[in-house]
């Protein structure tokens, strides 16, 4: 077999591994539809009301769960952190209210208040925006990015790796996927578990299968 032949073979066979590479990094891509949610401040926000946001933080969370409970402190920081560079966090609340009362709009303005939160904390009613991500715990952080005019995934998981105590956080992991985005490079870790309370959809068991609507 001469160089030439060689050649064509490598070339064919780099060819078609990058074709395969692309295909299943087209697969998992995962585009998020636009909401529009109710604020705690009274007014409706989409994504579309941040025309020059490159991305965003978006975080599950609810008043109820003891795990959610410990990261608004951090959230805050988050946002005032990423809002100028063009990520904005927003919190979404998409628990079942009929199970969890107190996470009812009307107490997480309460809340929202009491904690000072910097970033709007969103009314999920009707859940469909937690479905539309696959969000399952709280807090869930989603580190959302726009191509081509669409919202895509490109982190899901825990904000970082010690709910419990924040200064022996090792893995930011929120922050290296914004980080990495902001830079045109790769998420380094773009799926990692969300510990916390589980968010029980009322209409939608394929996501919480264990979950019987009462």
């Amino acid at each position: 077999m001469n160089n030439s032949s060689i050649n064509y073979i490598v070339s064919t066979f780099i060819l078609l591994l990058s074709i395969l590479l692309f295909s299943f990094a087209d697969t998992d891509k995962k585009v998020i539809k636009d909401f529009r949610l109710l604020n705690v401040n009274g007014k409706m926000v989409s994504l579309k009301d941040y025309p020059k946001a490159k991305g965003f933080i978006i975080v599950f969370t609810c008043n109820h769960c003891p795990f959610a409970k410990l990261y608004p402190e951090r959230m805050n920081k988050l946002n005032t952190k990423y809002t100028p560079l063009g990520i904005p966090l927003i919190a979404i609340s998409s628990t079942d209210t009929i199970t969890y009362e107190e996470d009812c709009y009307k107490r997480m303005v309460i809340k929202a208040k009491a904690e000072k939160f910097n970033f709007p904390y969103l009314f999920d009613g009707l859940q469909t925006t937690g479905i539309n991500f696959g969000a399952e715990k709280t807090p869930h952080a989603f580190i959302i990015w726009k191509e081509n005019s669409e919202w895509v995934i490109k982190y899901k998981g825990a904000i970082d790796d010690n709910g419990k105590e924040p200064d022996k956080v090792v893995n930011h992991y929120a922050e290296m996927a914004a980080d990495a985005l902001l830079k045109g490079n790769p998420v380094p870790i773009n799926n990692t578990k969300s510990l916390g309370c589980q968010i029980h959809y009322r209409n939608a068991p394929d996501i919480n299968p264990d979950y019987k609507h009462k």
